[in-house]
């Protein structure tokens, strides 16, 4: 079994910085940068967020990120997890939110 420290989880993020992803092959999408705290520091993600999100509206929301799916390139930004959302009639991701302000790198469980 590989060491990995997040092992099948999802943790509490702060959206630090947050900008339209023009060169992404897919409409709509955000390049996110994501601290979760100073155990597991900061990392990337990316996402179909521009359709209710305006990138600027998206700093300092606390999300939810499954951090062990690894990483993929999308044109050229290297996103290391997946921005918990569900999907509106449209299809499109709404973020999955603390309805609390809780600590950064928080396991759900």
């Amino acid at each position: 079994m590989v060491d990995n420290p997040f092992d099948d989880e999802i943790r509490v993020g702060e959206i630090l910085r947050a900008e339209s992803f023009e060169e992404a092959n897919k409409p709509k999408m955000t390049k996110l940068w994501i601290d979760l705290g100073d155990e597991y520091g900061e990392i990337r993600s990316a996402g179909q967020l521009d359709h209710h999100y305006d990138p600027e509206e998206l700093e300092g929301r606390r999300v939810l990120c499954a951090t062990t799916l690894g990483s993929v390139r999308i044109a050229g930004f290297k996103s290391e997890a997946l921005t918990v959302g569900v999907p509106d009639e449209d299809g499109y991701p709404v973020l999955v939110e603390p309805e609390s302000d809780v600590p950064l790198g928080g396991l759900l469980f």
